[in-house]
């Protein structure tokens, strides 16, 4: 069983999604079975941020001085899958992921929703360094985002 403590240090996140512990929640009972972990409690935690407060982590952890869309970070660099585990934490950034600001709800969700999924992704050991892991990351990514699709529309 997956389960992800969802906090929130921006308030424009609660004005697009009325229920943010709720959405990600059934974001994360959607993934496919392989990423459900039966007989075992994984955990994670996501930030609810935005651009000051992630270029702030950005600029501490990674030595980048820039706002992104997106930070993880895994409590572990190899994964050891143990009936009891954290995976770490995602941060993502509202004022990226709301760009257009004129954009409308459904795109936006699906927007976060993909962003989600690769931060998840990052917890589990995926990365995007060369090009085979990027497109190894890709497909596994598309792959998860079809499967939420169509058990949450």
């Amino acid at each position: 069983m997956i389960k992800v403590s969802v906090f929130s240090e921006e308030k424009a996140w609660s004005k697009r999604l009325k229920n943010t512990d709720i959405f990600f929640k059934k974001i994360c009972r959607a993934f496919p079975k392989k990423y459900q972990f039966p007989n075992k409690k994984v955990l994670f935690s996501l930030l609810l941020s935005n651009n000051k407060n992630i270029k702030k982590l950005n600029k501490n952890f990674r030595n980048k001085n820039k706002s992104t869309d997106i930070l993880s970070f895994p409590f572990n660099k190899k994964i050891k899958f143990s009936k009891n585990m954290y995976l770490g934490d995602i941060i993502i950034s509202y004022n990226y992921l709301n760009k257009p600001k004129s954009q409308d709800l459904e795109l936006f969700k699906q927007k976060t929703i993909k962003i989600f999924i690769h931060g998840f992704l990052h917890l589990l050991g995926f990365d995007h360094i060369n090009n085979k892991d990027y497109f190894k990351m890709l497909r596994e990514e598309n792959f998860i985002y079809k499967h939420v699709k169509s058990k949450i529309n």
